[in-house]
C-alpha cells in the first residue's frame, strides 16, 4: 500500500479545442457544467463539472500553442474521459441527449471506480469520447 498518495477521484481533464465556444455550449447546455473560472492570458476556460474540472484550452491560445497540433479525426489527445453521474436515469439521460442533438451509444454495464455499472458513451462537438457512468449494480 502507498502511505504517501490515495487517489479520490478526478481532479480535472484538460481538453486542447478548435471551437471553444461550441465545447462551453456542449459542456454547458448539454451536460450541465457551468464556467467556473476564465484565464483569457493564459487561453484557458475551466467549466465546474460536480467536484471536478474540465479544463478547455483552445489551440491557438498560449497554453494551447504548447501543446503542438491540434485535435483531428486521426489523432486525439484523450481517449475518453468518464462523469460518475447521480442518479443514473437512462431513458431521461437519452432523452436530454435526444433533445440536444447529441447521438449516443447502447447504455451497457461497464466496470469503473465503484465497480461494474450502467453507463453510456458519447461525443463532444470535437470527437473526444465521455463517458457517463451510474453507481455500481446494486447500488441504490
Amino acid at each position: 500500500m502507498n502511505d504517501g498518495i490515495r487517489i479520490r477521484e478526478i481532479d480535472h481533464v484538460v481538453l486542447r479545442v478548435v471551437d471553444l465556444e461550441a465545447m462551453i455550449r456542449f459542456y454547458c447546455e448539454v451536460l450541465g457544467c457551468s464556467i467556473e473560472r476564465r484565464r483569457e492570458d493564459l487561453g484557458l476556460v475551466q467549466l465546474r463539472a460536480g467536484r471536478s474540472l474540465v479544463d478547455l484550452v483552445p489551440v491557438d491560445g498560449k497554453l494551447g500553442r504548447a501543446g503542438g497540433a491540434a485535435p483531428r479525426a486521426d489523432g486525439r489527445n484523450l481517449d475518453h474521459f468518464c462523469f460518475r453521474v447521480e442518479p443514473f436515469d437512462g431513458p431521461a439521460i437519452r432523452r436530454r441527449l435526444e433533445t440536444a442533438g447529441v447521438s449516443a451509444g447502447e447504455i451497457a454495464t461497464r466496470y469503473g471506480a465503484e465497480g461494474d455499472g450502467p453507463s453510456i458513451y458519447i461525443k463532444d462537438p470535437e470527437g473526444n469520447t465521455v463517458e457517463l457512468k451510474g453507481p455500481p449494480d446494486g447500488a441504490a
